[in-house]
């Protein structure tokens, strides 16, 4: 299974993995799966981490890393399928997330209810 998890997943993986569901917790333990993170998930953390809206510790992105979870770049496709979507949700860094999940097959791990208007597989955080 090909995973992308939410900004909130990664945070919560790191400071309570309790706080997910446990089928999602396992699921991301699991190392059959592949787990990504998005550089757009990062982005929007170090940008509430600087804004002091966050307090995460600074090595979390090698923990992460060193946790198993794979890295995902931000392409143009994934720009431009954002684009695409249909306005439902405002926040720019969700409707990243939601396209690159359908751009690269991913199950996306989230919480969000709001990302769930969006024909997009989820896997609930």
């Amino acid at each position: 299974m090909r995973l992308l998890a939410d900004s909130h997943v990664l945070v919560w993986w790191l400071d309570d993995p309790l706080r997910l569901a446990e089928p999602a917790r396992t699921t991301l333990a699991d190392p059959d799966n592949v787990v990504f993170l998005s550089a757009a998930s990062i982005w929007e953390l170090t940008l509430k981490m600087a804004k002091g809206k966050l307090r995460i510790p600074e090595g979390f992105i090698d923990a992460l890393l060193e946790d198993g979870f794979g890295e995902l770049a931000v392409s143009v496709a994934h720009v431009r399928r954002s684009a695409e979507l249909p306005p439902l949700h405002q926040d720019p860094f969700d409707r990243l997330l939601v396209a690159q999940s359908l751009v690269e097959g991913l199950l996306l791990v989230t919480r969000d209810e709001a990302i769930a208007q969006y024909a997009v597989p989820t896997l609930p955080a």
